[in-house]
């Protein structure tokens, strides 16, 4: 197992979801984990629930990714209270489904590429500076096989996560070589979120997977210790489908 003792680990949108699982796996793993999203309340609950699991103390930090003066000063917290950051996870996301495209409004539009890109731009382009003047880091991206296998509905979240896409390859290439910046493509995971799916819809889902299965939270965090670890130090501007063989079938 990949082991990040001594590390420390900020994962946005990680109240609930892989989010959640991604920062329970980076604490099991022996990092101090930040633990991001907008609600303080549903922050500290999920701090006091990854530090009762894994005896390593997490910590809660409210932020809302999509306003961009916010994010400087919440880097610069993490430093000053916990002396640095190595690892960050762009996991917060939003994923609204529209009917039709001629109905999406523009403040909806707006939201979801202010959550899905524009957040994840801003902290990329401050943590991998910081990263970068330390001397290193790894940078872990969130996406979506919407990006590469986009519906109607899912255009404007499809769209966000394609950008998400974009911008790993580019800030590869703007902080090496000391920083890693990788993403990570989650096809459908048994997440809290796929409890409201129905039966129906579930089985048009596996269908369609080679893997015949959902995936398991864990199934993900194992891609994303490996990436955040010194194990995956030749890895850089990679962006890997992890979705039970999804994007192998059109």
């Amino acid at each position: 197992m990949t082991r990040l003792d001594g590390k420390v680990a900020l994962v946005t949108g990680a109240t609930r979801g892989l989010g959640f699982a991604i920062a329970q796996g980076l604490a099991e793993a022996g990092a101090t984990v930040v633990v991001s999203s907008r609600k303080e309340d549903a922050c500290r609950t999920a701090a006091e629930a990854v530090t009762k699991a894994t005896g390593v103390a997490a910590v809660p930090l409210a932020l809302h990714v999509g306003q961009w003066d916010a994010i400087e000063p919440a880097v610069d917290r993490i430093h000053r209270e916990l002396g640095g950051l190595d690892v960050l996870v762009n996991n917060a996301g939003i994923a609204p489904l529209s009917p039709t495209l001629e109905g999406v409004s523009e403040a909806l539009f707006d939201k979801t590429m202010e959550v899905n890109l524009k957040g994840p731009f801003r902290l990329m382009a401050v943590v991998g500076a910081r990263m970068a003047a330390a001397g290193g880091g790894s940078i872990v991206n969130i996406s979506s096989i919407g990006a590469v296998r986009p519906s109607p509905p899912e255009a404007m979240y499809a769209a966000s996560k394609s950008g998400l896409n974009a911008l790993t390859m580019a800030f590869a290439q703007e902080y090496a070589p000391h920083v890693r910046v990788n993403c990570v493509m989650p096809g459908a995971f048994a997440t809290d979120m796929a409890e409201a799916w129905d039966e129906d819809f579930v089985g048009k889902v596996v269908d369609r997977l080679p893997a015949g299965r959902l995936g398991r939270p864990d199934e993900v965090v194992g891609m994303v210790l490996h990436l955040a670890g010194d194990s995956a130090g030749y890895t850089t501007g990679a962006v890997i489908p992890v979705d039970g063989g999804r994007t192998a079938v059109y």
